[in-house]
């Protein structure tokens, strides 16, 4: 099969001749749409396709459907372990490392692993989300497209781009949250020339899911309820509310993930993992899989089948009781998606926080109605929601308002999507200047992501800049010596070092110049002339410590040591220079 691609990919290449780099990219950007979109149909296709095996299972058999996740998440551990042998990079902020530090290549395994693995994951009742395995996919088949049609760092950025925006787009059938997704989650630094090759992706992996995928596996609404500018103060509120449950969200994923990642045994994290599940779904049994088909219920206002196979629904009679039961759905989603997450399973965070957006908007809204008399739109509230929750937790108010906008087929809540989703945000921020995807990232590059110079500096690689054609000489040497390596020498810094090769001094030629010729000092040793750097690097350290390290000391050349031992000089010319370049490949 990759033979016959790259059989493909060489006429294609032979077909790019004839075209402009402009032309070719927007070719390219629809193989991208369509293969990045049939992906998504897939692996929604692979999905449904294991939940209606699993709901024929009637409801005396649900103990036993209750441990489907725990064997979902088992034969995902064994698929990875056998056949990748290689831990998975999940969620967005692999992806823009994988941007930033390795000139935008992805692994040609990741275009079709992260679909077997999430499908299981999900199919088998996994309580996480398909769209972040779907940005990955999508990311992974843009970049290698793009090295098969052998295009430039640029392009193939752009193109990685396209695939994510192509996945999102295909599954909620809503292109413009693809295309906002790749920009706001994505592209930390984008060119205009990105914008047509991201909507001509997005259109066309939304076209052919459109085309293949049938309504119910789709997550669509039809608006009933206009917007009623008399409810402002009530979304104002909402807004607040979803901006301190996304804060819960980000800590408590956080927190349960890591905990479950601290279990050092693989099977027995799998194991725990699979029984709390189990625990968690016998109660709340919306917490299984995605939970898209419970959120239609809310839709519906039939909030009977989110709770008729819980073990305590004949407890949940009054409208109070399935309120709080709603609520407590709200809190523990986010704990069941960083179980399943945390002990093996594939998938993301985009689902659950779209789930827990739906049901908190509910919930306020019944609320609302039944303690003020007031007769507020419940299934509007759910809508908007999801919009609160997404841009509260990703940090991406344009995706939320208008994935929310396209999956009820018109703008009538635009108003309060726009409001709901920029009052969370703005919540979100105050408390944590980041995202989870975001702290993850700067983690990863060890460098701010927000300030646009640093991010760019972050891009390039320390030990690319490290040269090496600087003389070494002894502590010990006497100035003969020293006058042998500075006529062979093309520098005028020297690296003192001793037996282990250990940095212990520099010897800079300007101080030296007069002694060295000196008739009276033919006893001196280097190490009589030789001083401490004003400052040096290491290996761990990121271009933005060389840069204020340069700053600091006034030096242009600082050595660069490895525990210690002598490795090279970095010039503050050659660092400027790269970024420079870096710049204009960016541009």
């Amino acid at each position: 099969m990759i033979e016959q691609f790259n059989r493909l990919a060489r006429g294609i290449i032979f077909f790019r001749h004839r075209l402009s780099d402009k032309q070719f990219l927007i070719v390219s950007s629809i193989v991208v749409g369509l293969l990045s979109g049939g992906a998504a149909v897939i692996l929604k296709s692979f999905v449904h396709s294991i939940q209606h095996w699993i709901e024929r299972y009637s409801y005396e058999d649900f103990f036993l459907v209750i441990f489907f996740p725990l064997v979902g998440i088992a034969f995902t551990v064994l698929l990875i372990n056998t056949i990748w042998k290689t831990t998975f990079k999940k969620g967005s902020a692999e992806i823009t490392y994988a941007i930033t530090k390795k000139s935008s290549q992805l692994p040609i395994s990741q275009t079709y692993s992260h679909i077997i693995t999430s499908a299981i994951t999900v199919g088998f009742g996994g309580s996480t989300g398909l769209e972040s395995p779907m940005v990955s996919t999508g990311s992974a088949i843009g970049s290698n497209v793009a090295r098969a049609f052998r295009l430039s760092y640029k392009e193939k950025t752009i193109l990685l781009a396209c695939g994510a925006a192509a996945g999102i787009a295909a599954a909620f059938n809503s292109p413009i949250a693809g295309v906002l997704f790749a920009i706001e989650v994505l592209l930390a630094d984008i060119s205009a020339a990105a914008f047509i090759p991201l909507i001509i992706a997005a259109a066309t992996g939304a076209l052919l899911a459109k085309i293949v995928l049938s309504e119910g596996v789709l997550l669509t609404f039809t608006l009933v309820s206009p917007f009623d500018y008399h409810n402002t103060h009530y979304y104002l509120l909402l807004g607040l509310l979803s901006g301190f449950v996304a804060l819960y969200y980000a800590k408590s994923f956080v927190l349960v993930h890591d905990a479950m990642k601290n279990i050092k045994s693989t099977w027995l994290r799998v194991l725990i993992g699979g029984v709390l599940l189990a625990a968690l779904v016998v109660l709340f049994p919306s917490l299984l899989g995605e939970g898209y088909e419970s959120i239609k219920s809310l839709s519906n206002l039939n909030t009977k089948t989110i709770f008729d196979r819980s073990i305590v629904a004949h407890w949940v009679t009054s409208e109070y009781a399935i309120l709080l039961f709603l609520g407590l759905v709200v809190l523990l989603k986010s704990v069941a998606a960083a179980i399943t997450i945390g002990s093996g399973g594939n998938g993301g965070s985009f689902g659950p926080s779209l789930f827990m957006g739906a049901y908190l908007g509910f919930v306020f809204a019944r609320l609302l109605n039944m303690l003020l008399g007031t007769d507020i739109p419940e299934v509007n509230f759910a809508l908007v929601g999801m919009a609160g929750m997404l841009s509260g937790v990703f940090y991406a108010p344009l995706t939320a308002i208008f994935l929310i906008a396209e999956i009820t087929g018109g703008y009538g809540l635009i108003i309060p999507l726009m409001i709901v989703s920029a009052i969370s945000l703005a919540v979100a921020n105050y408390f944590e200047p980041k995202s989870m995807e975001g702290k993850k990232l700067a983690k990863l590059l060890n460098a701010s992501i927000d300030d646009r110079d640093q991010y760019l500096l972050s891009r390039l690689d320390l030990t690319q800049l490290i040269e090496t054609n600087f003389m070494m000489v002894k502590p010990n040497d006497n100035l003969d010596a020293l006058r042998r390596s500075i006529a062979a020498s093309t520098r005028n810094t020297f690296a003192v070092v001793n037996d282990a090769e250990e940095l212990v001094g520099i010897i800079q030629l300007d101080d030296v110049r007069q002694i060295i010729f000196s008739a009276d000092a033919t006893e001196t040793l280097v190490k009589d002339l030789m001083n401490m750097p004003a400052g040096e690097l290491t290996l761990q350290d990121n271009l933005q410590t060389a840069l204020k390290k340069f700053d600091t000391t006034g030096l242009w050349n600082l050595p660069v040591v490895d525990k210690k031992r002598y490795v090279g000089f970095i010039s503050k010319s050659s660092l400027l220079a790269r970024y420079r370049n870096e710049l204009i490949r960016s541009a």
